[in-house]
Formats: C-alpha cells, sequence, structure tokens
C-alpha cells in the first residue's frame, strides 16, 4: 500500500469502523471485514472490475450488491455504495486493510506477520502466540503466517515495527558482524 493510497483510505477506514461499531459488536465488524479482504484476494476480476473507471457507477453498485448482499452486514453495504459514488471504490481494498487494522487495536489485537522455513505445526502456533502475548501484553495475537524458502531454518516475526529475527540466516548475519566479516 503506498502512501498515497494509506492517505486517501484512511478517513474511509476509520469512518467506516466508527459506523460499524455503532451498530454491532466489535467482534461481527472484524468478521465482516475479514469477510471482504478474503473476498477481495480471492478475485481479481473482482478488483478489475471495481477498479475500472469505464464502467459506471451504477454498475459498480450492482456488481457490490450482488457479490457482498450475503456477506456482510446492511451498513457495509450502504458505505460501499458512498465509495462508489464518491469514486473510492478502487481503494476498496486499502480501506478494508486499513478498518481491519484499527479494528484490531481497538479490540487489542496484535497483527503478527511470521515468515518461517517450514509450515508450522498448530501446537507451534499456539507456543508462539502465547510468547508474543506475554512480550507484548496483548491480549489476542493473529498470526499472519507465510513460508519463506529463502530462508534456512528459524522463523522471523513483524509486530509492528519490532522485528525478531530467529532464523539461520539471521544469525549467520549476526556472526559475520561480530567476526567482521560480510555474508550474502
Amino acid at each position: 500500500m503506498t502512501s498515497r493510497n494509506i492517505k486517501l483510505a484512511l478517513p474511509y477506514a476509520e469512518a467506516l469502523l466508527d459506523i460499524t461499531t455503532k451498530e454491532g459488536s466489535l467482534d461481527k465488524v472484524i468478521n465482516d471485514l475479514n469477510s471482504l479482504s478474503t473476498i477481495l484476494s480471492q478475485s481479481k476480476d473482482l478488483n478489475k472490475a471495481l477498479a475500472n473507471p469505464t464502467l459506471s457507477s451504477v454498475t459498480k453498485k450492482e456488481i457490490i450488491k450482488s457479490v457482498f448482499k450475503d456477506t456482510v452486514s446492511n451498513t457495509i453495504i450502504k458505505f460501499l455504495m458512498v465509495l462508489s459514488d464518491r469514486g473510492r471504490v478502487a481503494y476498496l481494498a486499502d480501506v478494508i486493510a486499513l478498518a481491519l487494522e484499527l479494528a484490531y487495536k481497538k479490540a487489542s489485537i496484535e497483527i503478527a506477520y511470521v515468515s518461517s522455513s517450514i509450515e508450522f505445526t498448530s501446537s507451534q502456533e499456539e507456543a508462539l502466540i502465547e510468547k508474543l502475548k506475554t512480550m507484548t501484553g496483548a491480549s489476542q495475537i493473529k498470526l499472519k503466517l507465510s513460508v519463506d524458502n529463502t530462508l534456512l531454518g528459524g522463523f522471523i516475526v513483524q509486530i509492528g515495527s519490532k522485528i525478531i529475527d530467529n532464523s539461520v540466516k539471521g544469525q549467520l548475519r549476526q556472526l559475520s558482524a561480530y567476526l567482521g566479516t560480510s555474508i550474502v
């Protein structure tokens, strides 16, 4: 997400979170936002259609209604209509991502981005969550897991601006810095 997209999407994300939390629980809002995010990430055609400047606002509204009517609350549907009217529906993925981030902060949920050399087992995920809860003081941790084949072993965790590098590559980098040599 570019800084321009953040600048455009942030006021809409704040407004979306504000109106949806007035009408329902924060958990319901988070579930709706996750549903929207999942649908948007899985459908390139939907993203292309919403970003297409040649499609009219009316056409985009019909697309929104048909795709999201059974998935999210009517309040969110109405909000998406406003985005379409204002010509900002192309930024929908950014708005949803920022709104989700704000909702997580409001619910005291930290997002941890984890890159590992292999898939984590459920017991490893639970152990990592408990350790991160202790380290951050957050009531809940949501893991965003990915496998990075360039890592030799271990994992890297990013929470906000904090990075915990527990990978073999990171340990070799530290060792080389200690010895005064360079490593690729």
